[in-house]
């Protein structure tokens, strides 16, 4: 493919990671922030400048546009979706990203001052990578890759489908969705409207991972009711709300925590607590590949907070779950063409792929249960969330090329 993939690829990635776009948990407006309102706007123009059709920005934030079929060609509508919001727990705000040239091999230092360095032994899949670019950003901030370096895939290969009209492909359906991270990415998004009969999510890692299978997903939400007074006259009165979040999660179990599970291992994640002695509110997510695992999960947080119920008589606690999404290989298993149809694409580009779980999820879960099967695909990233954030140039630049034949036609 004589284009110019990875200086395009490079360049988008660039631009887009220097404007802030996160997403806010605590905030009931769709999109949850103004900052993605305004990237999206960006987008929306970038994409009619590029020359695709149709394209929408509605109000809740969604892009969508149109690359049309080649003429006479009859295939399926493909839908190829990456989200424009950024993890909301880590600042994304003045990201400098910096380009590692040429890696070596070995560690890779993003910031000395700090001493922040990304190891090999962390990171393992870095030396995959020797002869690469690897981009991370300046050490202050994550980088944005996810989900930006899938919507700068997407979007420079729709710029070559454009530029060669020789390469004969169906009707493409490109949407950039809002809130990804903070699980209402498709709360507003029009499945029937998008009109794609099967879609893709460019939101993957390393360079070839294929993943058809998510976690089960809930939110969890624990309501501490204290009772305040004057600490010089507390004994018997005072029940102290911090107290007793501590207390809950101190007895959770340490093998049942992210920090020290992998693979299919199910955890607990506690992440945010906040509040008084009065009243503390304790908020985290609930990760087990199977419903029943999710379930037991659950048990056993009901049990703790039970016990805590008696121990402290005093407090009212209140426990509460709420369905995020559920493994999208219970759909995908129904349609394996979908993925046939991604690992060949991978296959002719000289792509291996490496077909794993995700530990976490994507739009792509809520998706297939919505009537699309919508696995998801590489960007070439690993770390996100953090400053330890990288992606390689490299790994984009095959992503972009392996949408083109995924869409194409011959």
């Amino acid at each position: 493919m004589e284009f110019p993939f990875r200086d395009k690829v490079l360049e988008r990635l660039d631009r887009y990671v220097r404007i802030p776009s996160p997403s806010n948990p605590d905030s009931e407006s769709s999109p949850s922030t103004e900052e993605q309102l305004a990237f999206g706007r960006v987008l929306a123009e970038e994409m009619r400048q590029l020359g695709l059709t149709e394209v929408v920005h509605d109000e809740h934030g969604i892009i969508t546009a149109t690359l049309a079929a080649t003429n006479g060609v009859q295939a399926p509508t493909i839908g190829l979706i990456a989200h424009m919001d950024t993890y909301p727990g880590a600042s994304g705000s003045g990201v400098v990203p910096k380009v590692h040239s040429n890696y070596a091999g070995g560690d890779i230092v993003i910031d000395s001052a700090t001493r922040l360095v990304l190891t090999t032994k962390q990171n393992p899949e870095l030396l995959s990578c020797v002869g690469h670019d690897i981009v991370t950003a300046s050490g202050k901030t994550l980088l944005g890759a996810d989900n930006k370096a899938g919507i700068a895939i997407i979007l420079t290969a729709a710029e070559y489908l454009l530029h060669n009209p020789q390469v004969a492909h169906g009707k493409i359906r490109i949407a950039i969705t809002v809130d990804e991270e903070i699980g209402r990415g498709v709360n507003n998004f029009d499945v029937a409207a998008f009109g794609a009969e099967l879609a893709y999510t460019i939101d993957g890692d390393v360079l070839g991972s294929v993943e058809d299978e998510t976690f089960n997903a809930d939110s969890l939400k624990i309501e501490i009711e204290g009772r305040s007074t004057h600490t010089g006259t507390a004994k018997n009165v005072l029940v102290n709300a911090v107290r007793i979040a501590a207390d809950i999660v101190a007895s959770w179990p340490e093998w049942k925590l992210p920090e020290t599970t992998a693979g299919r291992d199910p955890f607990i994640y506690f992440e945010r607590m906040e509040g008084t002695g009065e009243r503390m509110v304790l908020q985290g997510l609930v990760r087990d590949f199977t419903i029943e695992g999710l379930a037991a999960l659950e048990e056993h947080l009901q049990a703790i907070v039970a016990e805590k119920q008696v121990k402290y008589p005093g407090a009212k606690i209140t426990l509460t779950f709420t369905e995020q999404y559920r493994n999208m290989k219970e759909i995908l298993d129904q349609h394996p063409a979908v993925l046939d149809r991604l690992l060949k694409a991978m296959q002719r580009e000289g792509v291996v792929p490496i077909k794993k779980p995700i530990r976490g999820g994507t739009d792509g879960a809520r998706l297939s249960f919505m009537g699309l099967p919508t696995p998801n695909m590489f960007t070439g990233g690993a770390n996100f969330h953090g400053p330890e954030e990288w992606v390689s140039v490299q790994g984009m630049e095959q992503a972009s090329k392996v949408v083109v034949r995924l869409v194409s036609a011959d």
